[in-house]
Parts: C-alpha cells; sequence; structure tokens
C-alpha cells in the first residue's frame, strides 16, 4: 500500500484512506491502514521496537478520503477530545440514487446497529441502544437520475450517511449494504471525506485537511 500524505509533524499524520481498506487489521487479515503508517513511521525515523501510532476516528471500510492519526499519546487524548466537545468539521461528498426534493436539507434520525450482521438501522429513540445522528447536506450537482451531494456531518454514527440516505429512499451508489438497486457492485462505493477541519493537538492552529474526489468516483456522474 502507498501512502499519500496530505499532512504530517511531530504530533500527527494526515493521509488518504483508499476505498476497500480496513482503518485496523481486521478477521480479513489484508493489509490495513494503522499498520502501513507504523511502518512507514518506523522507517523514515529509523524507530526501533512498536512505534506508536493513535486512531483517534475511523471510515466505514468501504468508504475513502480523509483521515488523522496521532503520533504521541498526548495528541491522541487531545484530538479525541475535540472529537467528544464536536469541534472537528467533517465534510463528505456522495453520489446517490435520486434527486432530494429540498437542494438543501438537514437529516436527522435515531440509529441501532445489529453488530452480529453490520447492519444500521432507523428506529425509535426509545429504543434501547438507539444514538441520534444528524448531517445537513446540500445538492452540487443533479441530473435525472442522480445527484452528487456535499455533506456536513454532525455526530459520527457507524454506516451514518449511508443509512440516512438510503432510508430516504437515496441510496449511495455501489453501496452493498444499503442500495438495493440493480446499477450497484459495479465499482467502489460512491462516498468520499473530502474534508476535515481540525485545532492541532498542541498550538490549537486550525488545520484544514483535503483530498480530491477520486476521478473513478467523479465517472459515476459525468
Amino acid at each position: 500500500m502507498e501512502l499519500k500524505i496530505i499532512y504530517e509533524d511531530n504530533h500527527l499524520i494526515s493521509v488518504v484512506k483508499k476505498h476497500g481498506v480496513p482503518v485496523q487489521q481486521d478477521a480479513s487479515g489484508d493489509s490495513d491502514l494503522l499498520n502501513e503508517i507504523k511502518g512507514y513511521l518506523k522507517e523514515k525515523y529509523f524507530k526501533p521496537g512498536n512505534v506508536f501510532s493513535g486512531i483517534v476516528h475511523r471510515l466505514d471500510r468501504p468508504v475513502g478520503g480523509v483521515m488523522v492519526f496521532a503520533k504521541t499519546s498526548k495528541a491522541a487524548s487531545r484530538l479525541s477530545e475535540q472529537i467528544r466537545k464536536r469541534e472537528w468539521k467533517k465534510k463528505y461528498l456522495a453520489v446517490i440514487d435520486g434527486i432530494p426534493e429540498e437542494k438543501t436539507g438537514k437529516f436527522e434520525d435515531f440509529l441501532i446497529k445489529d453488530r452480529e450482521n453490520n447492519i444500521v438501522s432507523v428506529t425509535e429513540d426509545i429504543t434501547p441502544g438507539s444514538k441520534k445522528a444528524v448531517l445537513s447536506y446540500r445538492i452540487i450537482l443533479n441530473d435525472s437520475k442522480r445527484s452528487i451531494v456535499e455533506i456536513d456531518l454532525e455526530t459520527g454514527r457507524s454506516h451514518q450517511i449511508r443509512v440516512q440516505f438510503a432510508s430516504r429512499g437515496y441510496p449511495i451508489v455501489n453501496d452493498f449494504k444499503y442500495n438495493h438497486s440493480i446499477d450497484i457492485l459495479r465499482g467502489e462505493i460512491a462516498l468520499w471525506a473530502y474534508s476535515l477541519e481540525i485545532f492541532h493537538p498542541v498550538s490549537r492552529e486550525k488545520l484544514v485537511l483535503t483530498a480530491e474526489m477520486p476521478e473513478e468516483m467523479a465517472k459515476l456522474f459525468f
């Protein structure tokens, strides 16, 4: 796996996660991003023994885009605290089937995860284990069948964007879990984390980290 580095200093490293790559090792045994980063740091800085690289947020395995990893435990703690306080701003791009009636909108739902089958669904707020999920969107472009939407993610629930759009009849193109259209499984899921705005864990300087939508995803629409 060739790492595409967006930003790096003594405290953190930001990279582009490719579609289909797990953030950390899973049952598949496939190469994962965390171990690739550790290998890169070990080789670049001639570090002996185990190398620290802290996961502070995640992307679903099928989804690609910007990610940040901490290089120290102090940075990991401070970045995690920023997430807890909802100081991060996360933006996504998605190609969806259908055209939402409103060009801009906000989705608020309660989601629950079936961990055994790794499926998330919309439920009632009184359902034990349910969590509130909030996002805002705007349509950037559409034709007669599909739309490209920009999404501001306010909460970071598992499969959140995928479930919230699919539950309203606008599933993400190539989403094998939540899109039951005959057009699926012709490429990677059309969901991309393109912008992440955070505060540096030491200086508190605002960092805006971006990664362009991959060409194969853009070709689904254009």
